[in-house]
């Protein structure tokens, strides 16, 4: 692909499956200030579509993505005013995903770097190749990471390990991404679109309203935010909503649900 057929992120739909892809793989898909709106946009068009009951998030090329462009970053650290934070913007970006309905699917086809370890982290699950590695270089650039990323890292990965990627620098490969429980599962690239089609169709199977409600629960409870009178109500409506029924239909008929 020519520098000239690079893009803002692409939505593509596929029965239930969104996929939205980086797509500057000349620049290992980094992403510009203007890739933010859109994503904001196409995370909207997803959530609006009933149709659409998984999102994949991955890139064109050798890498899933770079990160945030860091020229964004230097003009507002060398300006004489100060400016609306670009980690400020892309925090909102990536809070957005963690918070989509849908199960969502990163499919790391490369390396993940700075601001999109945290993009990939904020999805519900990660396959990545087996050459793959990640590298959050806050501290050599002398940057605080923004909180809620720094949240999420502790919460998905643990203190330890949070302060080892954010205070050392190092980048690690695809095993001790795995070990740490940064990725859900490693494969050879081969195998990699069989390995994501397997779950998007394990999840797009399973009962949306069910899934949705979870999820939030889910979050809540890692946020230390849990609201236990709305959880404890969106299980009292699953016992009497249609979702159960064909639930209990299919078990007892032996046949996959049709939710």
């Amino acid at each position: 692909m020519s520098d000239a057929d690079a893009s803002p992120p692409i939505l593509e739909r596929q029965g239930a499956r969104a996929t939205i892809r980086l797509n500057r793989p000349k620049h290992l898909n980094r992403l510009q200030a203007e890739d933010l709106d859109v994503l904001m946009n196409l995370f909207a068009q997803v959530e609006a579509d009933p149709a659409l009951r998984v999102l994949v998030l991955t890139g064109t090329g050798r890498a899933f993505s770079a990160g945030y462009d860091l020229n964004s970053v230097a003009d507002r650290a060398t300006s004489a005013v100060e400016q609306k934070s670009a980690g400020s913007a892309f925090e909102v970006v990536v809070d957005r995903l963690e918070d989509l309905g849908i199960p969502t699917i990163c499919r790391l086809n490369g390396g993940v770097y700075g601001g999109s370890t945290d993009l990939a982290l904020a999805c519900d699950f990660r396959i990545g190749v087996d050459t793959c590695e990640m590298f959050m270089p806050a501290a050599r650039l002398g940057l605080h990471y923004y909180k809620s990323g720094i949240a999420r890292y502790v919460a998905r990965l643990g203190l330890d390990n949070a302060k080892r990627l954010f205070l050392t620098a190092e980048k690690i490969g695809a095993g001790e991404m795995l070990r740490i429980g940064y990725l859900t599962s490693v494969v050879s690239a081969e195998a990699l679109d069989e390995e994501v089609d397997r779950l998007v169709a394990s999840l797009a199977g399973n009962a949306p309203i069910a899934m949705r409600g979870m999820k939030r629960t889910i979050h809540e409870i890692a946020r230390g935010e849990l609201d236990k009178e709305a959880a404890d109500q969106r299980h009292r409506d699953s016992m009497r909503g249609e979702e159960i029924k064909e639930g209990i239909r299919a078990f007892a008929e032996k046949r996959p649900p049709r939710f």
